[in-house]
């Protein structure tokens, strides 16, 4: 019996029971003091996250994103007094790359998802902030036109010369998960940043990063184990249920990612010992990785705008990749940087990882508890396949904490374990 193609995958299948008091509202005070379930090879252990140096394959190299989180919500008023919500997605103009779009100063126009807007009928809404240096600054948001769920929305700020980064960090709000149910604390804006958090542009935390601190960081280091990072900005889309039936009418959405050619040197050099991902970004960025490389052997002119990996790739391309190894991809990857000039990697993906992925360059991943129903319990259940419903009944039994500022799992498949 063959399996189905993910295309096909009906979302209700990956589905568990998640009572509303196992969502941890809370992060802990102390980020390693969460608790850790290891499934090696199928057998299950509880362990603490600070035990992580003693449970990983020996030789890991272990990579991480390193966004991080934007205060991509603004709360502005309208004439009347009410409350509009403004949603920060993605730039439009004058800059569609996020890097240029957050160092714009005076003006901008970025898509938005609009909360409360039903009375919001034309003209501006408005925000005033106090800026890092103690100035009094105004910013102006006007709805330009409605496209689906979302909006265009021209915003203007005084001083003009701030940048648009300035303007978010000192006059918006985290974007906390949806299902936590409650408005960001100056506490948040510690803990839902990781303490690597370096490249701004994420509107939700890599949150399987949050349990690490500087002082385990270091540990790892100690043990010889290796790190590096890749960049993957996680968009709003992640908060998104799967609301088909079927994969095939789920669309994936896309998430700029950024890699440099060191970290590509890095992966050549330490194959074939374990690759571990940190969180399912860090996992989807390395697999997207292989399949821009094999974009790039079969169109080895293609340029910037092209690098990008779509939702079904790696299910329509298996068979014109069979004899491409990660060493090419990577190699490939390389060659392109060389012959362009550049040091870093621009691409996106829109990579959907299911039950019927094969993984190229990640052997393992660290991760917390997903939703039910999710495209990221998907991607557990093609890392792990039938087993992973042993490892959610095992943390529900057990008292584990769910979701964003929940506990973490260590999910070693297969013969990674040899290693260890």
């Amino acid at each position: 019996m063959t399996n189905p193609h993910p295309r096909d995958l009906s979302i209700h299948d990956f589905t568990y029971p998640l009572p509303a008091d196992r969502i941890a509202a809370e992060p802990l005070a102390d980020r390693a003091a969460s608790r850790l379930l290891v499934s090696r090879h199928g057998q299950l252990s509880d362990k603490h996250f600070r035990d992580l140096p003693h449970e990983l394959p020996a030789g890991s190299l272990l990579i991480f994103n390193d966004t991080r989180v934007v205060r991509a919500r603004l709360l502005a008023r309208r004439p009347t007094g009410g409350q509009v919500e403004l949603f920060c997605l993605e730039p439009v103009a004058p800059h569609r790359s996020l890097e240029l779009a957050l160092q714009q100063t005076g003006h901008c126009t970025w898509r938005c998802l609009v909360g409360n807007g039903r009375r919001w009928k034309e003209g501006p809404v408005t925000l005033e902030f106090e800026t890092a240096d103690g100035q009094t600054a105004t910013l102006w948001a006007e709805r330009q036109a409605q496209e689906g769920g979302t909006a265009l929305i021209d915003f203007r700020w005084e001083p003009g010369s701030l940048p648009f980064a300035e303007v978010l960090r000192a006059g918006g709000h985290l974007p906390l998960p949806p299902y936590l149910g409650r408005t960001d604390t100056p506490a948040d804006a510690i803990r839902y940043q990781t303490v690597y958090a370096a490249a701004e542009g994420a509107v939700a935390a890599p949150t399987a990063g949050l349990h690490f601190t500087p002082e385990l960081l270091a540990e790892l280091r100690d043990k010889g184990f290796e790190t590096g990072h890749v960049t993957l900005h996680i968009g709003a889309g992640t908060f998104q249920p799967v609301k088909a039936d079927h994969m095939a009418d789920h669309p994936m959405h896309t998430e700029p990612i950024l890699v440099t050619a060191a970290l590509l040197r890095q992966l050549l050099a330490h194959r074939p010992r374990p690759v571990l991902a940190v969180g399912t970004t860090s996992l989807r960025t390395l697999e997207s990785l292989y399949w821009l490389g094999v974009g790039l052997l079969q169109a080895p002119q293609a340029d910037e705008k092209e690098l990008a990996v779509t939702q079904w790739q790696p299910y329509d391309m298996a068979q014109a990749a069979a004899g491409t190894s990660p060493e090419m991809a990577l190699e490939a990857l390389l060659r392109y940087l060389e012959a362009t000039g550049a040091d870093t990697l621009q691409a996106s993906t829109r990579l959907l990882i299911a039950p019927g992925y094969q993984f190229r360059l990640v052997d393992g991943l660290i991760t917390n508890f997903h939703q039910p129903e999710s495209t990221l319990l998907l991607l557990v259940a093609a890392l792990l396949g039938p087993g992973w419903r042993d490892v959610y009944e095992h943390a529900l039994s057990h008292g584990y904490r769910f979701l964003s500022y929940g506990d973490s799992s260590l999910l070693l498949p297969g013969t990674v374990m040899e290693g260890k």
